[in-house]
């Protein structure tokens, strides 16, 4: 990875924010972006931008001034909450959608024009993409969208490769603003019920996200990290 940029989405923050700190450490150029400025002690060796991936115009003038690129990552998501399909805000989900899906798209569209044909581009879905849960709708039909997305684009821009890394419960700030006894409390329960007995950290995922940069024979997998929540 020496000598080769790496583009994180989402990269100030919980999963993304391990990615960059995990490829930098490594040695390439890492820049994480985010629609907020970077949190205090950031560090110098991670470049940051502010791109709201909502704005296509943003996204594309950010891919252009930056040129090539070797690996983008895209972690951002929204918070939202569960939902019955008779309680369900439609213009929630559209916005969802909007960040999510469309984000991860428009992405993977301004960077393909400018990303080496040895990178990747690796995307975010997670487990309600195949696990089926009342409430979940949009999170279950965004998650497997963006699935789907990154199988066809894997055909459609090799020999880039596409891959989705999809994680289980992560305790990130996903769950939203909570008291930090409050969120302790929450993965010691959820974590009780998995296989491995606990909830994800961020390394976990980094490590996953990783594996799928730089093993040049992956390409349309989805990388399971969810502590067997799919059992």
């Amino acid at each position: 990875m020496k000598q080769q940029t790496v583009v994180v989405i989402g990269g100030l923050s919980g999963i993304g924010r391990a990615v960059a700190q995990r490829a930098a450490a490594e040695g390439a150029r890492v820049i994480a972006v985010g629609r907020r400025p970077a949190p205090a002690g950031w560090s110098q060796e991670i470049e940051t931008a502010s791109v709201d991936i909502t704005d296509e115009a943003a996204v594309e003038r950010f891919f252009s001034e930056l040129g090539a690129l070797d690996h983008l990552v895209v972690t951002s998501g929204p918070v939202i909450s569960s939902a019955k399909l008779v309680d369900l805000d439609i213009n929630a989900a559209r916005e969802a959608y909007d960040v999510k899906v469309f984000g991860q798209m428009r992405a993977a569209k301004h960077a393909a024009r400018y990303i080496a044909k040895t990178g990747s581009i690796t995307l975010t879905s997670g487990l309600l993409a195949r696990k089926a849960v009342p409430g979940a709708l949009v999170k279950a039909t965004m998650n497997a969208a963006i699935e789907n997305m990154g199988k066809t684009l894997a055909k459609e821009l090799a020999p880039v490769r596409v891959n989705v890394v999809s994680p289980g419960m992560v305790e990130t700030g996903m769950w939203g603003e909570m008291p930090e006894a409050e969120r302790k409390a929450m993965a010691a329960q959820a974590g009780s019920g998995l296989p491995v007995g606990r909830v994800g950290q961020t390394d976990d995922l980094a490590q996953a996200y990783w594996l799928v940069m730089t093993n040049g024979f992956m390409t349309g997998a989805v990388v399971d990290v969810d502590g067997g929540g799919l059992l």
